[in-house]
C-alpha cells in the first residue's frame, strides 16, 4: 500500500472504561503499522495519565500475540485521567488545571507522528483536544453502550449482549422451577440496545428501556396475563436508564472527580420489589453489572475490532488525522471529531423495526 505520509512512529492509549475487544484493536494497530508500513508503535499505559507520566511500553508482533481473544487492555486505562483538566499538588494543594501541553511534549519528544486514542466520549473529547493542539490524531470508537451516533456498531456490543443472553438463559430454568418473577438489570446507561437485543435473544416477556418509560401496573399486567395462560413465570430485562412514565433514572453513585460522574444502578431491584407487591410472586432481581465488560471479546467483537484497527491505521496512512473510524453498513469509513463529539447519542427508536418485531411475538414494553 501507498504511505501518502511521512510516519514513521506511532503511539495509542485506550482509555475510558475497559470493553471486550480492547487488545484486539491494539493487535491491529500494531500488526498493520508494522507489517503494511514498516512502523514504530508504543502504547502509553493508564491512558493519558500515562501519557502525561510518559509512561510507555514499545509494541510489536510479540508483544501483541495472543491478544486477540483476550479481554481488558495490556495498556490498562483510566476515566478519571483529563489532561485539560488534570488534579495536580500546586503549593501543597490538590488542584485541576489543563496539562495538556505535557502530553503534546512528550509526544513530540518521543518523535511520535500520529496519535491513537481509543475511547468513549470523554476520551474522544480530548482527542479532539489534542488535534486542536496540533497533534496528528486517530480516534477509535469504544463502548458497549453502542450508542455513538456516527458508528452503526462498536465493538463490545456484541459480547455483552451475549453475556446478558446467556445470563437470561440461566434465569429461566430457576424462574420456571420456583415460579418467579426474575429480573435482569444490564449496562447500556441513557440506550436500551443491550437490553433489547439480549430481551430478545433471550426470550424475555418484558424489556424495559430508557428510551420507552414504563407504567409499572402495564407490566404487571403482562405477567397476569401470562398466569392465566399457565405460565406462573416471567423474565424481565431492564436498561439500567429506564425509568418509569411517572419518575427518574435511579443513581446508584455520583463520582465527583469523574469527568462522568452519574453512576446508574438500582433500578432491577426498585422493578422487582414493586413487580413483587403487584404481582404476589416471588421476585428476584439480578444485576450484571461489570460481568458484561469483562472476559473473551465475541468471535464477532474480535472481527468488529480487526477492522477497526485495521481501518485505523490505513486513515492514518492518507494522512486523513483528526477523524475518527467508522463502520457504516459493511464498509469502514471515517467521520471527523469535530462531528462526532456533542452530537446526540444514537438511541432505541420506540417505534422502530426492532421494538415493532419484538411486540409483534408478545414482548410488552410497559406502556
Amino acid at each position: 500500500m501507498n504511505n501518502k505520509t511521512n510516519i514513521k512512529k506511532i503511539g495509542i492509549l485506550t482509555g475510558g472504561g475497559d470493553c471486550p475487544g480492547l487488545n484486539p484493536v491494539i493487535r491491529a494497530v500494531t500488526k498493520t503499522a508494522i507489517n503494511v508500513y514498516g512502523w514504530e508503535v508504543v502504547g502509553f499505559r493508564n491512558g493519558y495519565k500515562g501519557l502525561y507520566n510518559n509512561d510507555w511500553i514499545p509494541l510489536d508482533d510479540k508483544s501483541t500475540s495472543g491478544l486477540l481473544h483476550k479481554g481488558g487492555t495490556i495498556l490498562y486505562s483510566s476515566n478519571k485521567d483529563n489532561l485539560f483538566h488534570y488534579l495536580v499538588e500546586e503549593n501543597g494543594e490538590m488542584v485541576y488545571k489543563d496539562v495538556s501541553d505535557v502530553g503534546v511534549e512528550n509526544i513530540r519528544n518521543l518523535g511520535i507522528d500520529v496519535m491513537f486514542i481509543v475511547g468513549g466520549d470523554g476520551t474522544l473529547t480530548s482527542a479532539r483536544d489534542f488535534a486542536r493542539k496540533g497533534i496528528n490524531v486517530i480516534a477509535i470508537p469504544k463502548t458497549i453502550d453502542n450508542d455513538l451516533a456516527s458508528t452503526d456498531t462498536t465493538f463490545g456490543f456484541s459480547t455483552a449482549v451475549n453475556v446478558a443472553t446467556e445470563a437470561l438463559d440461566r434465569l429461566h430454568t430457576t424462574a420456571q422451577s420456583h415460579h418467579r418473577i426474575m429480573v435482569l438489570e444490564v449496562m447500556g446507561r441513557y440506550a436500551g440496545w443491550i437490553a433489547l437485543h439480549a430481551g430478545i435473544a433471550g426470550g424475555a416477556d418484558v424489556i424495559l428501556v430508557p428510551e420507552i418509560p414504563y407504567d409499572i401496573h402495564k407490566v404487571a399486567q403482562k405477567i397476569e396475563d401470562r398466569k392465566k395462560k399457565g405460565k406462573d413465570f416471567s423474565i424481565v430485562v431492564v436498561g439500567e436508564g429506564a425509568k418509569p412514565i411517572d419518575g427518574e433514572v435511579v443513581v446508584r453513585d455520583v463520582i465527583k472527580d469523574s469527568p462522568d460522574p452519574i453512576r446508574l444502578g438500582g433500578i432491577g431491584i426498585k422493578v422487582a420489589q414493586d413487580l413483587e407487591k403487584l404481582c404476589g410472586n416471588e421476585t428476584r432481581a439480578t444485576i450484571l453489572g461489570h460481568l458484561q465488560r469483562g472476559g473473551s471479546p465475541s468471535a464477532s467483537d474480535r472481527i468488529l475490532s480487526t477492522r477497526y484497527g485495521v481501518a485505523a491505521v490505513r486513515l492514518a496512512a492518507e494522512g486523513k488525522f483528526g477523524n475518527m473510524v467508522t463502520l457504516r453498513g459493511d464498509n469502514m469509513s471515517y467521520d471527523s471529531l469535530e462531528n462526532v463529539i456533542g452530537r446526540k447519542s444514537k438511541n432505541v427508536n420506540p417505534t422502530g423495526e426492532l421494538v415493532e418485531a419484538a411486540k409483534a411475538i408478545g414482548i410488552s414494553f410497559g406502556f
